[in-house]
């Protein structure tokens, strides 16, 4: 049985919760930003328009359920992010809003917008580095390129699982509150209903492979873009 390395647990892990949180962070700050352009300063005066991430942390979503999925997967050929984990859900009022129905669209994909453009700048730096030699095989395998680089690779394919993920049409999920906004009053039993049950839905699509199928082809099409391959 291979020895356990608990200096290389222990950097995987510091790098796994840094990326996580700042990928969250920007999340949330941007569905709050986004809620104040449109005339809502509920979340602004909640402090949640920073990128501090102490407000946006939620104990079970951004740490517990975190952990213990990285413990999980801490494992050769493992996945190294858990899909359900979340921040705390970033408050709005929708009666001030003005054009309820541009601002509830655009409120819910921010935090995706954000999350891809974060993924596209990371990508632009890891391809310059490379370009210049600073990340190399021999340089990723010795001194501090090793863990920079494995901290960037992860801001990129984390933020991209996050935004895939958010993007999915169900309700609590940013995409289906986005998805609101285009169905007839007639379908508000229904996307209530979602919302009750969505986090069962998400936790019986993981456990059956489901969530993985369907929001796997997006995500790895997304990273080919990024230049990160299949």
């Amino acid at each position: 049985m291979p020895q356990f390395d608990i200096a290389n647990f222990v950097s995987t892990l510091v790098i796994y919760m840094v990326v996580w949180l700042f990928a969250v962070s920007i999340h949330e700050a941007a569905h709050a930003w986004m809620s104040l352009k449109f005339g809502d300063d509920t979340a602004y005066q909640l402090g949640r328009v920073t990128i501090n991430p102490i407000p946006h942390i939620d104990p079970l979503g951004t740490l517990i359920l975190p952990l213990i999925g990285f413990m999980a997967s801490y494992a050769p050929g493992a996945a190294a992010f858990p899909l359900i984990m979340w921040g705390k859900p970033t408050p709005v009022n929708p009666l001030r809003w003005r054009n309820k129905d541009v601002a509830n669209v655009a409120v819910s994909l921010a935090g995706i917008a954000v999350n891809l453009i974060a993924a596209l700048a990371f990508a632009i730096v890891l391809r310059v580095l490379v370009a210049y030699e600073v990340f190399t095989v021999e340089t990723i395998r010795t001194g501090f390129a090793g863990p920079a680089f494995t901290m960037m690779m992860s801001m990129i394919v984390l933020n991209v699982g996050l935004a895939v993920f958010n993007l999915l049409p169900l309700p609590p999920l940013d995409g289906g509150r986005a998805l609101q906004s285009f169905l007839p009053s007639s379908a508000a039993p229904l996307m209530d209903l979602l919302e009750t049950y969505g986090f069962l839905i998400l936790v019986v699509l993981m456990m059956t492979g489901l969530l993985a199928a369907i929001t796997g082809p997006l995500n790895r099409f997304i990273l080919w873009l990024l230049f990160l391959g299949l």
